[in-house]
């Protein structure tokens, strides 16, 4: 009689689960868990310990762009197929690589959880996997860093600072968590900062003229000197230092959009000429053609003895709301 009913029960559960046309109930699923940029890997140890596992480390575990020390893109965690049920189901990205009976590379959203990112690799040979992690990591990459951005914002929006002045001054409002205060404000330019154990992360906001970007192939050059006359001009260093762009390391350069407007993201380290400082900083410099002026959004990082890879996210998930007026 036991067994009936959980057969009974079982079968209920399978059902309701599903709406009429057959397709699962998607509103159903349990809350995702995890760090963020925390990757559940699950592949057999044999392949994590061959050539299919040194591709996924070289592309999922490879450095973040714009830090001063390596740090990878995800933290990983490895588990068998038979291990993932239940709750170990629940992390919010997964990677699930595999040998089979056929060739192929899906992303998967919300499959066992929400929200959900994943990625399914299956291919007949460990070769056949390799080239199939190659060439679709950098898709699989992107998902994931757009799943833990929108991540990252949710649990911002919990508790957010009032930046009514921001908005009125600089005709730019976003989601700053309220841990920031600001801490130097002007017509023209605000400086916001959260304090750490031992650090501090911040953010800049203020405008620059559209001349002073010409176009793609000075774009790099204009923005470390736009972002160099500013932070020698109006962040106070001690011992008469200056606050400027690291030469020795290339900035990265992207092109992306904020508010739906075209955007150079750089990113690339910062010191203090002439003392032991130094840090990552993400820049936005947003072509606001409405307002003759290139909105600058800024994130930096001072926390010698931490990581910065999640406090850097954190700063681009906060500069990635922002809205203009």
């Amino acid at each position: 009689m036991k067994s009936l009913y959980i057969l009974f029960f079982t079968l209920a559960v399978a059902f309701t689960s599903c709406n009429d046309s057959g397709i699962k109930d998607k509103s159903l699923l349990p809350s995702s868990v995890g760090n963020i940029n925390s990757l559940q890997i699950i592949t057999p140890n044999d392949l994590w310990n061959g050539i299919v596992g040194e591709a996924i480390r070289n592309n999922f575990a490879a450095p973040t762009d714009g830090l001063p020390q390596d740090e990878p893109l995800f933290s990983m965690n490895q588990m068998p197929p038979e291990a993932f049920s239940g709750f170990a189901r629940s992390n919010r990205l997964f990677l699930y690589v595999v040998l089979s009976d056929e060739n192929k590379a899906t992303v998967a959203k919300d499959e066992y959880a929400k929200p959900q990112a994943g990625a399914v690799i299956k291919a007949t040979s460990e070769e056949e996997l390799v080239d199939l992690i190659n060439k679709n990591a950098a898709k699989i990459i992107e998902s994931f860093h757009a799943s833990e951005l929108k991540e990252r914002q949710r649990r911002t929006s919990i508790s957010l600072m009032k930046s009514d002045s921001l908005k009125k001054v600089m005709g730019v409002s976003m989601q700053i968590p309220s841990a920031y205060r600001i801490a130097k404000a002007t017509d023209s330019f605000f400086w916001m900062r959260k304090d750490l154990k031992d650090g501090t992360t911040n953010i800049l906001v203020y405008t620059v003229p559209l001349s002073m970007i010409k176009n793609d192939s000075t774009a790099v050059g204009d923005i470390i000197k736009i972002r160099d006359s500013i932070g020698s001009k109006l962040l106070p260093v001690e011992d008469e230092g200056q606050f400027i762009t690291e030469d020795a390391y290339a900035p990265y350069l992207f092109k992306t959009k904020i508010d739906g407007k075209f955007a150079y993201e750089t990113k690339g380290t910062w010191e203090v000429k002439g003392a032991w400082m130094g840090g990552p900083f993400i820049n936005f410099a947003v072509r606001d053609e409405k307002n003759n002026r290139y909105l600058i959004l800024e994130g930096f990082t001072y926390a010698p003895s931490a990581a910065k890879r999640d406090l850097q996210f954190e700063l681009e998930s906060i500069l990635s709301t922002s809205k203009i007026e």
